[in-house]
């Protein structure tokens, strides 16, 4: 179907394109110089010691979790208003994920409180995942964490340059991870990258994310090294140098496309702001935002309701998504339910709306006029 309003627009233009052809005519296309330069302007960005770029974020977060050892029979905490992926890394290492709920309806980020009741002795990690790039209650969590020897991994694929009072998303816990999908605000179309300021922790990722091996295919190329060693068993989880060039480019237009993407979370709040029935979530958030997504919540709803509008939208060329389908009702996840009432009733009434830097205000104004004029239908 073609929408007359995508629900996202992907930013790229020819300084891509030239990119990936100087790549190209480089002749070097695999880990190389171009992912070394990605991984230090990422570091630069987030004011972290280490970023090593990997091919997507979900094995960021294995590995994340593989580093700080966590292993079989140990319980994560995490939030189930998140893809998948955040989950499924905590099975990767057979540890056991445990659901906590949301804050609430205007908050939606994992709830310190229910992350306290949740702690057992088998607890080792908590994976908290900073929705749409608004932050967690991070002092609280770290808080926590330091009063049950926990260790903290943020889930930052929503957030690169949202901050948390005056650090950056990513750089709080042990390990930040970032994701360079498609549609996120730098993308690569595939593609991850894990900061720490743990040199140690550094070390290890950049081991394993190439099968254990001790230097690449580029230093022995540049004469850096003539053989190697296999030390540990190790991953194909590198990224190449055709979407490292990609997210340099990505990288420079990055702040520009966050100041837009606030003035079009503006425009909507404005024009939604007194609509009946209707939450913004994070409408008084005020540490500077990514604006990954633009969510929003209906009051006294049904899930019927909630798809009821979709489609209305849709039928007017809006189109729209749910971000997320709650990961504890999943039937992989079966065994591992838990009743999450604030999860349960965002995910059922939950709308994401359209949102990206090049959003025009009267494309806002359609939005929000065929929005309540579908709310306020008889």
């Amino acid at each position: 179907m073609e929408y007359k309003i995508p629900l996202f627009d992907l930013n790229f233009d020819e300084a891509e394109e030239q990119a990936v052809l100087d790549t190209l005519r480089s002749k070097w296309i695999s880990t190389g110089p171009k992912t070394t330069e990605f991984e230090n302007k990422f570091a630069v960005m987030l004011s972290s010691k280490h970023a090593v770029a990997l091919s997507n974020c979900t094995v960021a977060l294995h590995l994340a979790l593989k580093v700080l050892g966590i292993k079989g029979g140990d319980e994560v905490i995490c939030t189930s208003l998140t893809f998948v992926a955040t989950v499924n890394s905590i099975m990767y290492v057979n540890a056991i994920p445990v659901f906590a709920d949301i804050k609430s309806y205007d908050d939606l980020t994992i709830d310190p409180e229910d992350i306290e009741r949740k702690i057992t002795s088998k607890t080792k990690a908590i994976i908290v995942m900073h929705y749409g790039g608004f932050a967690c209650d991070m002092k609280s969590i770290q808080q926590i964490a330091l009063n049950h020897n926990l260790k903290i991994i943020e889930d930052a694929c929503h957030g690169p340059l949202s901050e948390y009072q005056g650090q950056k998303l990513g750089t709080i816990g042990d390990i930040g991870c970032f994701s360079f999908f498609s549609n996120k605000n730098i993308s690569t179309g595939e593609g991850g990258m894990l900061a720490t300021n743990n040199t140690e922790l550094a070390e290890k990722v950049r081991l394993l994310r190439s099968h254990g091996m001790t230097s690449l295919s580029y230093e022995r190329a540049k004469g850096h090294s003539t053989s190697y060693d296999v030390i540990e068993l190790g991953y194909n989880y590198r990224m190449d140098d055709i979407r490292a060039s990609i997210g340099i480019v990505q990288l420079e237009k990055l702040k520009n496309d966050l100041e837009k993407r606030a003035q079009v979370r503006k425009w909507y709040i404005e024009q939604l702001s007194d609509l009946d029935n209707v939450i913004i979530p994070f409408k008084d958030y005020y540490d500077f935002s990514s604006n990954y997504i633009f969510p929003i919540v209906l009051q006294n709803s049904i899930s019927e309701k909630r798809d009821f509008v979709r489609n209305k939208l849709a039928e007017a060329g809006i189109q729209t998504s749910v971000h997320y389908p709650a990961v504890h009702r999943f039937l992989i996840y079966k065994e591992y339910y838990k009743t999450l009432p604030k999860t349960d009733y965002v995910t059922d009434n939950m709308i994401t709306l359209p949102m990206y830097c090049n959003l025009r205000l009267d494309e806002i104004n359609y939005i929000a006029k065929s929005l309540i004029g579908i709310i306020n239908e008889p």
